[in-house]
């Protein structure tokens, strides 16, 4: 159903009715090319635009909101000496086990900031328009570029609503689309950027290649967006389109697949040539935290050794469920994950075998403290040391401190006379009472994690796919490290399981193992090339390639996996693919009877 409203725009209200509050922006320069283009009509409107995304998929925000329903990750509240972290009245429980209400924060924030850009994006379509319908090459250009955001902004409201923004300019109606009416409404929208777009600006700014591919994924989950509470039925049709978009980008051949499965996600990414679209951080634009890298991780590690980085840590947040684990290991039976797949671990530390044994040591907190059976059990490096990524299991190896918050990294030689950033076994040190008290034991990741309350700190395995980065000159603060939205494996893969619901089991085989087979930079863990393919392993392979990147939902929604059972969650309620629209949306909304409507279920 259609309905129309005109909304008035005040600053930051993004439409009448959002009546959000918590829009805390913390932008340090949002030009697209330095400061000297922020007096520039074109730039500076387009880089408001973009320049909001990094804080719109915060973890607390679209990023959380992604992940935590998902089979994939759970944060449960963490029980210490200091009472309860992430408890957070309940906000990442519910959003796990699908029992969330209208003013659960991920679903206002998400909701606050992505009504934020959407304003944002039109707004810079009001400015560019004049100078574009004038001939302006350049304003055509930028033109297309926002219509191609305005409409990749409306898919994820589709995605995770259930409904689009049909807004033109800033002064006009809008109109809340839904079905097949918000289908049809972002594909014209992606069409007409077509006819006005090129490759050269990417992968930071929306592009052609950007636009097929998120064409390819409009229609890869159209029938979930067209009937999202039914069984999807996924036409030939709707998947022939998947399969032409997808080959517009393979065909151009200006990609190609990363060697190095983690060099996607570390500080130098933005020109990996896998990225077809991300959002750019790099120099004046890295206006955003390294929230992807340190959510998951311990808050007793400190990664990146050195004067900038004493107080880069983790937040000991989401861990892995023990359901999603298990995929791994049904996949490679009796063979670690770790030695068979170069997506699941990369071993950075370089730990000396003699030292890998820490049975029976207990570890230390400083020289002037008694327990020190580990003081030597350390091995030397320098600060271009880093931690292991993947997926992170047992006990890491990191620098450690004199004083957990307050001292300086520990410095020494080793016995052939090299010296640097001495490299321990990671301790407990967050579940302390005080800074005095010692530290008596290692941080363990263990598999069993639950929402029952008896999650510890170092309970569940973690995510590190992301680098920490090496440009934060303030901890956890800012980051170079593009956060990735769509890369050249996602391509293959969208267009090998449109082929596979087609019938073309050969060609989605081809697909998977082009990918699966790329990853040879470290080829003891290159992933072998399958024999045969059906659905289930392909849902499987796309959560091995897609994990912690905010795609687990939208495929376990696909592939009628969302209203299974997993790790603390037994919800089966097909109302709840979609979000509830926030609470404080409806009631700005409410002078106008019927204009916003909650979802069904909640």
């Amino acid at each position: 159903m259609k309905h129309r409203i005109l909304t008035v725009f005040a600053g930051l209200s993004v439409l009448a009715f959002t009546n959000c509050t918590d829009l805390e922006e913390e932008i340090l320069d949002e030009s697209l090319t330095g400061s000297e283009g922020l007096v520039e009509p074109i730039n500076g409107s387009m880089a408001a635009a973009y320049g909001i995304l990094p804080q719109t998929f915060r973890h607390t925000r679209y990023f959380g909101l992604q992940e935590i329903p998902s089979d994939e990750a759970i944060l449960p509240p963490r029980t210490g000496l200091g009472g309860t972290q992430w408890a957070d009245n309940d906000t990442y429980t519910t959003a796990h086990r699908h029992l969330m209400s209208s003013n659960n924060s991920l679903v206002t924030g998400a909701w606050s900031y992505l009504t934020t850009a959407l304003f944002r994006t039109v707004a810079a379509i009001d400015v560019i328009t004049p100078m574009a319908e004038d001939g302006d090459a350049e304003a055509v250009q930028a033109l297309a570029e926002m219509r191609a955001l305005r409409a990749y902004e409306n898919m994820l409201f589709l995605d995770s609503w259930g409904l689009a923004f049909g807004k033109e300019t800033t002064s006009e109606t809008s109109e809340i689309l839904r079905g097949e009416e918000a289908v049809a409404y972002i594909e014209s929208e992606f069409l007409t950027a077509l006819e006005n777009i090129n490759n050269d600006r990417g992968p930071g700014r929306m592009t052609e290649d950007a636009i097929y591919g998120y064409l390819a994924k409009l229609y890869l989950n159209a029938a979930v967006y067209r009937d999202p509470y039914g069984t999807p039925n996924f036409s030939d049709s709707d998947m022939q389109k998947v399969v032409d978009y997808t080959d517009n980008i393979i065909n151009n051949g200006g990609y190609s697949l990363s060697s190095e499965y983690f060099d996607l996600f570390n500080d130098e990414n933005h020109d990996n040539s896998e990225l077809i679209f991300a959002l750019d951080l790099r120099g004046v634009l890295n206006n955003d935290h390294n929230r992807w890298a340190y959510w998951s991780m311990s808050g007793s590690l400190f990664p990146r050794p050195g004067e900038f980085y004493l107080s880069m840590d983790g937040t000991d947040g989401p861990a892995m469920t023990s359901d999603f684990y298990q995929t791994w290991v049904n996949a490679y039976g009796d063979t670690d994950p770790a030695d068979a797949d170069a997506r699941f671990y990369k071993k950075n530390a370089e730990v000396p075998a003699e030292l890998e044994d820490i049975s029976g040591l207990t570890p230390y907190k400083n020289d002037t403290l008694g327990k020190v059976s580990d003081k030597d059990h350390y091995f030397v490096a320098g600060s271009d040391f880093e931690i292991d990524r993947g997926i992170i299991r047992g006990t890491m190896w990191a620098p450690r401190k004199t004083e957990f918050r307050s001292g300086s990294f520990m410095t020494g030689t080793d016995a052939n006379g090299n010296s640097g950033f001495k490299i321990f076994p990671l301790a407990e040190a967050r579940e302390n009472g005080s800074e005095e008290e010692d530290i008596t034991y290692y941080v363990d990741h263990t598999l069993d994690i639950s929402l029952d309350g008896s999650a510890g700190y170092a309970s569940g395995y973690r995510f590190a796919k992301w680098q920490f980065s090496k440009t934060s000159d303030d901890g956890n603060n800012y980051s170079s490290v593009d956060l990735v939205l769509l890369r050249l494996a996602d391509v293959y893969l969208m267009r090998a399981e449109a082929k596979l619901r087609m019938g073309d089991n050969a060609g989605a085989l081809q697909d998977v193992n082009t990918v699966r087979t790329s990853r040879d930079a470290r080829p003891d863990q290159t992933p072998a090339a399958w024999s045969s393919i059906d659905l289930e392993s392909l849902y499987r392979e796309l959560g091995f390639e897609f994990y912690w990147e905010m795609h687990r939902r939208q495929d376990q929604i696909r592939f009628g996996k969302y209203e299974d059972s997993w790790t603390s969650k037994s919800d089966s309620d097909p109302n709840h693919r979609l979000f509830p629209i926030p609470q404080e949306a409806i009631d700005g909304a409410s002078n106008v009877e019927g204009y916003l409507l909650q979802n069904p279920g909640y």
